[in-house]
């Protein structure tokens, strides 16, 4: 059983190897064949060997793209970056163009969590979002450049994702401002969310914070229009005004 096992893994080999004197179309033939069978790391080696000895053939393009989902696969981030970018700068006018800019959305949509993060349930929505924004603007980049690609509706949809992860973030931070007593900072970062991010859950929470900030500067008119602005919008969304009340935090008791 182990020498058949054996032989097995030595012609699962054989079968992803590129022989020194294949043609372009052979050598494209086995990479596709590892990339479909889920062989990610030999559709890479063959990929690259393919880019690297006919780099100017019809099939070393194809094999561009192609390389892009592979390393994806691989959760190898900057290669699979590199490889997009690369291919946008030298096929500026390629009809599958949509594709490239959806696979970086796609390579930057979501980290996993490490092993900390997962032991103590960590909420990433608190991390600086450095990746979730470059991820908003590649989708938005298929949206709105290529309205009728096969991919602009899964991009549309992730962006309104990520646009409630953004604006999470925005709260927290308008949250860390308004523990500290900095009225301005927390009212700034509010009007930011509300601003950039329209329509997103957060919104309502950043009205909270902007009335409570301006009555802690004393700006009693603001305070009024921004609670208002409260009232309003718990009024417009009925299934949010009957929910569960959430605790207060401390800037809110006596309200």
């Amino acid at each position: 059983m182990l020498l058949l096992g054996a032989a097995l893994m030595l012609t699962g080999c054989h079968t992803t190897k590129v022989k020194e004197d294949a043609t372009p179309e052979a050598a494209y033939q086995h990479a596709a064949t590892a990339l479909a069978n889920g062989d990610y790391a030999n559709a890479v080696k063959v990929y690259e060997a393919l880019n690297g000895r006919f780099p100017f053939t019809d099939v070393a393009r194809q094999s561009r793209l192609d390389i892009i989902y592979a390393y994806y696969k691989q959760h190898e981030k900057e290669s699979a970056v590199d490889a997009v970018d690369s291919f946008i700068r030298e096929n500026p006018t390629h009809p599958r163009i949509d594709y490239a800019y959806y696979m970086k959305g796609l390579v930057y949509f979501e980290r996993d969590p490490n092993i900390l993060e997962r032991s103590f349930d960590a909420d990433l929505t608190k991390r600086p979002p450095q990746d979730t924004r470059k991820s908003f603007e590649a989708f938005q980049r298929v949206v709105t450049q290529y309205p009728h690609s096969e991919y602009a509706p899964d991009a549309r949809q992730r962006m309104i994702y990520l646009r409630n992860r953004l604006a999470d973030y925005e709260l927290h931070v308008a949250h860390y401002y308004m523990r500290r007593g900095a009225w301005v900072g927390a009212l700034d970062r509010s009007r930011y969310l509300i601003e950039n991010y329209d329509g997103a859950p957060a919104t309502h929470e950043a009205l909270v914070i902007m009335a409570a900030a301006y009555r802690q500067l004393g700006m009693a008119d603001l305070a009024a229009d921004a609670q208002k602005a409260v009232e309003l919008n718990v009024r417009n969304a009925p299934a949010a005004a009957s929910s569960p009340k959430k605790k207060k935090h401390w800037w809110q008791f006596g309200r």
